[in-house]
């Protein structure tokens, strides 16, 4: 059994009481789904939890990317109930069919 398995994930409790849920994408990167603290709407956090750049070298494929310290990279995608209402269709097709349309 993979770490996709949805049987491996389970909902978990930020030190803030938000509802978090961790996994390991198809690429053995860590990823997670939580609940946002934003108050003004209900909203969510997707994507993988840390940003590790890359760049392509000639001859030697690809190679970490050092950065400063004062960098910071949005790796996660901060979504709203509306927005993930308007990508759950595309979503099920996936699931269904393995495409987007």
């Amino acid at each position: 059994m993979t770490q996709t398995d949805r049987s491996t994930m389970e909902v978990k409790f930020t030190e803030r009481g938000f509802a978090r849920i961790d996994f390991i994408d198809r690429y053995e990167v860590a990823c997670s789904l939580q609940m946002s603290s934003l108050a003004s709407e209900e909203a969510i956090w997707f994507g993988c939890n840390k940003a590790e750049p890359k760049i392509l070298v000639h001859g030697f494929g690809w190679m970490a990317l050092t950065m400063p310290d004062n960098y910071i990279a949005n790796t996660r995608m901060h979504l709203t109930r509306q927005q993930v209402a308007e990508l759950l269709p595309y979503l099920q097709c996936f699931v269904a069919t393995g495409e987007l349309s």
